[in-house]
């Protein structure tokens, strides 16, 4: 009894912060509709606040802040996604596979317009995930499709029980990038409580554990081959990453940007690498044999061969004529279709119907995917990127600027920012974790003739994440040099 008085009088602040932080997250999960604004907001900054400050009181308890991680996904656990639709579509494509379809070959559509209930619970999947789903081929890669067949069939006539399989997947990825993001940030002589700011984070609890988005998964893996490729197991490297893109596609925007990582890198071991803190001007060490070119050259095809060899393997089994146009059909719509968050794409939209009128996503989203391909070519070649550092900061600006034009930025899109900045000296991502909530607003006009986007409250959001990555990218980086160049002088 003495023990435990004397454990609440020392921790009572914190164990205060978590009582909150359990209530809020019950409440959550399982008393909220994402209609009640009211309430999402302010649980969200409560949540948000009270996370910060748990970060900071606990950064030099990673035992405990590991636990109380693990203790708010738990919460979830019997929870119905409310935030999201999604998850019915997930359930609908792993039952699909269990009973012997192919997934990328129907739509839920071709199948409900005919009576037909080709797996069990259809009508109330159909219903859940929405007709916009429904009419459209999946286009979640194999190994996001194998997370689904978890669901199929561990809990194949249960919509809770697949939810519950499939977040057990996300907490098990979640607790993986805690594990390989800790060793890279030790590694890297950065503070490892940082990468808490990733999973303690209630966006990344909430969007992942709550809502069942797979980038979770996809940033594992990430971050998974970007510590093997820092411990010069390339190769190993490649094939992981190649898992990441069968997760979600996003990393395929990364690649170009390992080339200087092999071509301008000089080889260092991992042991004199980690005798020394490792940063941004510890660039390469003088003592260390220089490789030739040719040899450079073949490393680098041989991780882009592995990784698009493991890939193409992995899409295999689905493989059909009908697959490459339907997959290439879907991931088109995300490019010429869907609007949603958006921001520079909106300032373009309004432009160009001021003397066209009509239809500006049909133009700007063919024109888009080239300038976020210029700019990765650009990064690529003409910024130093040969530490894992300017790596990961290289990968941090590439995919900003494709989320800056793009014509869609679901929220859950923000982690993958999220976990590439708990590497580097960028905080905006951590900003707009807290600032995406806004784009939820978007269902204030779901009952009304008019469902536009209120492009006010999109617009405080990109004001307020524009301005932290002006300050950050240009503004204090500049302020730096000239201090710099003062106390020189």
């Amino acid at each position: 009894m003495l023990f435990s008085s004397a454990f609440f009088k020392l921790n009572k602040t914190p164990l205060l912060l978590v009582m909150a932080c359990l209530l809020f997250y019950l409440s959550f999960a399982y008393n909220l509709t994402r209609t009640d604004y009211t309430k999402l907001i302010t649980l969200y900054m409560a949540l948000f606040f009270l996370f910060y400050k748990l970060v900071q009181i606990l950064k030099h308890n990673i035992w405990a802040l590991t636990w109380i991680s693990f203790v708010f996904r738990a919460i979830f656990i019997l929870a119905i996604p409310n935030l999201s639709q999604d998850f019915y579509r997930f359930i609908w494509d792993g039952r699909m596979i269990v009973e012997g379809f192919n997934p990328y070959l129907h739509t839920v559509e071709s199948f409900m317009s005919k009576d037909q209930f080709p797996v069990a619970q259809a009508q109330e999947l159909y219903t859940g995930m929405g007709l916009l789903n429904a009419s459209h081929y999946t286009n979640y890669p194999p190994i996001n499709q194998l997370c689904f067949v978890f669901a199929g069939l561990f809990a194949g006539k249960s919509i809770l029980g697949s939810a519950i399989v499939m977040r057990l997947l996300i907490i098990s990825a979640d607790f993986g990038t805690l594990y390989f993001g800790k060793k890279l940030l030790k590694k890297l002589h950065i503070p490892a409580y940082n990468i808490f700011w990733y999973v303690l984070n209630p966006f990344i609890i909430i969007e992942l554990t709550g809502n069942l988005h797979f980038e979770g998964v996809m940033i594992f893996f990430l971050i998974w081959s970007l510590y093997l490729l820092y411990s010069g197991k390339w190769q190993w490297a490649a094939i992981v990453l190649a898992l990441s893109v069968s997760v979600k596609l996003i990393p395929l925007i990364f690649l170009p940007l390992f080339f200087q990582w092999f071509m301008k890198r000089d080889v260092i071991s991992t042991e004199r690498r980690d005798e020394k803190p490792y940063d941004d001007e510890q660039v390469t060490n003088p003592l260390a044999p220089r490789n030739d070119v040719l040899k450079r050259m073949i490393r680098l095809i041989g991780f882009y061969a592995i990784v698009l060899i493991t890939i193409i393997v992995l899409f295999a089994p689905f493989y059909s004529s009908e697959f490459i146009n339907n997959y290439a059909q879907t991931v088109g719509l995300w490019f010429q279709n869907f609007e949603f968050n958006a921001s520079i794409y909106y300032v373009a939209r309004e432009i160009g119907y001021s003397f066209r009128g009509y239809n500006e996503i049909a133009i700007i989203g063919k024109v888009t995917p080239i300038i976020v391909i210029l700019f990765v070519l650009i990064i690529t070649f003409f910024r130093k990127n040969k530490t894992i550092i300017e790596l990961i900061t290289a990968m941090l600006l590439a995919l900003s600027f494709y989320y800056f034009t793009t014509t869609t930025v679901h929220p859950w899109y923000v982690a993958t920012l999220l976990i590439l900045s708990v590497f580097t000296k960028y905080k905006f991502p951590l900003i707009w974790s807290f600032v995406i909530i806004l784009s939820y607003l978007a269902y204030i006009n779901l009952n009304k003739a008019d469902k536009s986007e209120n492009l006010w409250v999109i617009g405080l959001e990109y004001i307020i994440v524009y301005g932290v990555f002006l300050w950050e990218v240009f503004i204090k980086k500049e302020q730096a040099q000239i201090s710099s160049k003062r106390c020189i002088l």
